[in-house]
Parts: C-alpha cells; sequence; structure tokens
C-alpha cells in the first residue's frame, strides 16, 4: 500500500472520530455548566489529559521539534517554560480558583475587588483567546497543505469545520473527548514513535556526539535571552489565561485540579525534552534539510515521512494535528465564554443597558445561546486565520497586553489582601497602555530594535508600571469594602457551593453597585 495513501486515510480516520465526539458530547450537556466547564466534574484522568492538550499545541509539538534540530538540547525551554506554567498554576493557585464556582477570570476580578472597572479585562481576554484560535487554526492547516496538497484557504476551512463542529454541538464535554484522544494520541506519537525511531536512525546518543558540534548539548545553546523571553510570555501568560483557568474550572475538587494539574505540567517538560531529543536526532538522521529556506517547522514532517515505517507516519501527522486543534477548541469556547459573561454586558453597560446572559429557567435555552456563540466566534477566527498571512503578530500583541496589562491584578487579587479595585484598574489600564504604546513604537522603529514587535522590552516595562501602579495606588484608596471581601473569603474557602451566574457583574449581588 502507498505510504502517502495510508497516511491520509489515518489522518481522516482521526478526523472522523472528532465529529463523533460532538456527537457524544450532546448527549451530556444539559445547560451552562455542562456546555463551558463540563459540569465541573472532570477525575484525575480526564482532567490531566486534557490540561496536557489544550497548552501542548503546535508551538510545542511542531515547533519544539523544530527548535531541537537547529539549537539541540536547549531547544526544550519553550515547552518546559509552558510545563512551568501549568505547574505553578497547579499547585499554587488552582485549588482556589477550583473553589470560586466561577466562569471567566474577569468574574474572579469583580468578585475579588468589588470594581466594575475591572471587567475591561474580559476586552483584553477575548482578543487573545480569539488569535491563539486564529494561530491554531492557520497551524494545522499546514499539516493539510502537505498531507492533501490543498489550497491553504481550503485547508483553514476544512479544518477549521471540523473543530467549530465538535465544539459547537457538545461544547466542553466533547472538547475533553477529543482532548483525551488527542493527549493519547500524542503521547504515543511522541514517545513512543518519533523518539526510538528518530534516535536509533542518529545511532543513539553516542551517534550523535560524534556528529554533532558540542553546543547542540548546551543547556542554554539557545541563548539566555531566548530562555527568559519563553519563561517571560509563556510561564507568566498561562498563569492568567482565560483558556487555562476554565480548564481548571471543569475539575471536579481542588485536589484533582492541584495535583492532577501538577501531573500535567511535569509530563509537558518532558514532553519538551523529548521533542529537542527527536529534532536533535533528525539533524544527524536528516543532514540536509534546508530550515532557512522551509522554515524549522517543516522537521516534524520530515521525520515522519523520512525515518517512520509506513503507516506509522500517519500517526505521527495526526498527533501534529490533535496538537493543534486541542490548542484551537480550547481557545474557541474560552473565547465565546469571555464574549458572552463578560464583554456583551460590559459594553452594552456603555449605554445604560443591562444585558443578561444566564437563563437558568430554560438551560436548554441558554445552552443553544451558548453554541451559537461558540459558532459565530469560530467562523470569525477561520476568517482571521485565511486573511491574515501572519497572525502570530496579533497573537504576539494579545500575549503581550495580557502579561503586561493583567497578570499583577489577578496575581496581586489572590495574594495580597491589602489591592484594591481601584488600584487594580489603574494598575491594567496602565500596564496596558504602555505595553501596547511600546509595541508599536518597537514595530514602527520609533524605537530601534531588531526584534520589532517581538521585542521584550514593551512587557518589562509594563509589568513594571502595572506594579507600581498597582501597590501606589491601592495604599492610597480605601481597603476593598468588609462585604466584598468577606464573600470573597467564603468562596475561597469553599463555603458557598452554587455556582455564580454567568453574567459578568457578579459584584452587584453583593455590593450593590
Amino acid at each position: 500500500m502507498d505510504s502517502s495513501f495510508l497516511n491520509i486515510a489515518i489522518v481522516v480516520v482521526y478526523l472522523l472520530a472528532m465529529l463523533a465526539f460532538g456527537w457524544w458530547g450532546k448527549s451530556r450537556t444539559k445547560n451552562n455548566s455542562d456546555f463551558l466547564v463540563a459540569g465541573r466534574r472532570l477525575g484525575p484522568f480526564l482532567y490531566t489529559g486534557t490540561m496536557a492538550a489544550v497548552v501542548l499545541g503546535g508551538a510545542s509539538t511542531v515547533g519544539g521539534v523544530g527548535l531541537g534540530y537547529k539549537f539541540g538540547i536547549s531547544g526544550m525551554w519553550l515547552v518546559v517554560a509552558i510545563g512551568t506554567g501549568v505547574l505553578l498554576l497547579s499547585l499554587l493557585f488552582a485549588g482556589t480558583i477550583q473553589r470560586l464556582k466561577i466562569y471567566t477570570v474577569s468574574q474572579m476580578l469583580s468578585l475579588r475587588y468589588g470594581q466594575q472597572a475591572t471587567q475591561t479585562s474580559g476586552i483584553v481576554m477575548l482578543a487573545y483567546t480569539l488569535m491563539l484560535c486564529a494561530t491554531s487554526t492557520g497551524a494545522y492547516a499546514t499539516i493539510f497543505v502537505v498531507l492533501f496538497g490543498w489550497e491553504r484557504w481550503l485547508a483553514i476551512a476544512v479544518g477549521g469545520a471540523i473543530v467549530l463542529v465538535y465544539s459547537t454541538i457538545g461544547g466542553m464535554w466533547s472538547i475533553t473527548l477529543a482532548d483525551q484522544v488527542q493527549f493519547v494520541i500524542k503521547t504515543v506519537g511522541i514517545f513512543f514513535l518519533m523518539l526510538p525511531f528518530a534516535l536509533n536512525a542518529a545511532g543513539g546518543f553516542d551517534g550523535i556526539r560524534e556528529r554533532v558540534n558540542a553546543s547542540f548539548f548546551q543547556i542554554d545553546g539557545i541563548g539566555t535571552q531566548t530562555i527568559i523571553t519563553y519563561f517571560v510570555v509563556y510561564t507568566l501568560g498561562l498563569l492568567i489565561g482565560q483558556d487555562i483557568w476554565q480548564r481548571v474550572f471543569t475539575a471536579k475538587t481542588p485536589k484533582v485540579a492541584r495535583w492532577g494539574g501538577a501531573t500535567a505540567g511535569v509530563y509537558c517538560i518532558l514532553y519538551g525534552l523529548a521533542g529537542a531529543i527527536i529534532g536533535l536526532a533528525a539533524r544527524v538522521a536528516l543532514p540536509n534539510i534546508d530550515v532557512k529556506a522551509l522554515g524549522k517547522d517543516v522537521v516534524y514532517a520530515e521525520v515522519a515521512t523520512h525515518l517512520l515505517p509506513i503507516g506509522i507516519g500517519g500517526l505521527v501527522m495526526a498527533a501534529a494535528v490533535a496538537a493543534m486543534m486541542s490548542t484551537a477548541s480550547g481557545a474557541l469556547i474560552a473565547a465565546a465564554t469571555v464574549a458572552r459573561a463578560d464583554v456583551v454586558p460590559f459594553v452594552a453597560s456603555w449605554f445604560g443597558k443591562t444585558i443578561h446572559t444566564d437563563d437558568t429557567e430554560n438551560p436548554e435555552h441558554d445552552v443553544k445561546a451558548n453554541r451559537y456563540w461558540v459558532l459565530g466566534l469560530g467562523i470569525l477566527a477561520v476568517l482571521i486565520s485565511m486573511a491574515a498571512q501572519d497572525v502570530v503578530v496579533a497573537l504576539t500583541i494579545a500575549y503581550d497586553i495580557l502579561v503586561g496589562g493583567l497578570l499583577v491584578a489577578i496575581l496581586g487579587g489572590l495574594l495580597w489582601k491589602r489591592g484594591t479595585g481601584v488600584g487594580a484598574a489603574w494598575s491594567m489600564a496602565v500596564g496596558s497602555v504602555l505595553t501596547l504604546a511600546l509595541l508599536i513604537m518597537y514595530s514602527l522603529g520609533v524605537i530601534p530594535s531588531e526584534d520589532g514587535v517581538y521585542a521584550n522590552e514593551p512587557i518589562y516595562w509594563g509589568l513594571g508600571a502595572s506594579l507600581v501602579c498597582y501597590v501606589v495606588v491601592s495604599l492610597l484608596t480605601p481597603p476593598t469594602d468588609p462585604e466584598v471581601h468577606e464573600a470573597w473569603e467564603r468562596r475561597v474557602a469553599g463555603a458557598v457551593s452554587e455556582e455564580l451566574p454567568l453574567e459578568a457583574h457578579p459584584v452587584a449581588s453583593h455590593t450593590g453597585h
């Protein structure tokens, strides 16, 4: 049997299975909680798999192998930074986040500070999740272009349609099952297929050492500044991203959120190391890949095509698609949740209107409304991915503003009792505006830099200004209203068992605002 035909058949079977998961999830989806956070019922096995799947996307899988080819062992640092973010979030904050029984990061800010001004965070979070979805959509389309020979727009349309179908029909339950299968496929593809076959083709570690420069085994070969950048952008971004928090909300108990997430974090670090070793082995086994002309991401497909037996390559290609689809679907449902719960009510308030997004008397109507939001934003993400040749720039800007603008207010609310809503609002405003302004100046060359929009300085300055504003303004303003603080402490302690309604104004229920 022709190897390319078999590879295509395996990927097609995988894609059809994704559609089937949508129908399975539909049977378990009865209300908002089921659709958006899988009923908050995930145990250790499902939770660990879905958390690992959502954070390990195309950059971690295809990109990680490419970095290993280019830099050797130090190519692992991108994925190690992601794994570290998952570890820190799980061990330090996941238990608290799970006990809050909320749907969005913005709801946490409103609960903690009692200030509606903090709802501006929803706009930044929506931009971040939408760009993340668009980037992932464009990424797995590149696999379809190679595999099926399609035009880029067609590959994006077909791949996007598949993610849209299973995400729209079954919500988080469908995504969780899809993630679980994707987690298994990625694990088998990377650890049990690509890693041993690539090492064998390269003659093992001894064979690699004989034929590559010693710098490929240096832990900092990729550059100290690059390593720092990975930790600043990805580790800190993972601590506060809606797509990651929404997975924490699915955990059955705080213990599952803490230790299931920690297990996923360790898995991510091992995944990053495996990817770097695969890339390093490919450097020896396939030394003539022109990464300058074709890009480092082509290494993954070259390994799958030339170093693996017939049929195995198809499973490995499916693993790459799985990695990207899990990130895309997670970002999509996060974007829909933020848009419906936070952004629309907040924007409506500018015009003196109140929009209630939670229809507890008609849960089927609620689920239907969520499906419309997932479908609409999914179509928008597909169109953005088609129109923009480089949505990575938009994602970089969204990530930078997310970290530079929101990190201090979110972590400050979890860690510092004296932090106030006014301090948080000023912190978010100053951090976001300064980060965005500097990004524009760097990208236009007003401030000379070889990195342009990818420069690290905007995040550093944004974070610094945000921290100063948060501390100074909080100390200069009255402490948080005792009633608000008491309600927050009850939720953190797990004394409030009922879920917060989906609408983005939890502050109104206990402050009179």
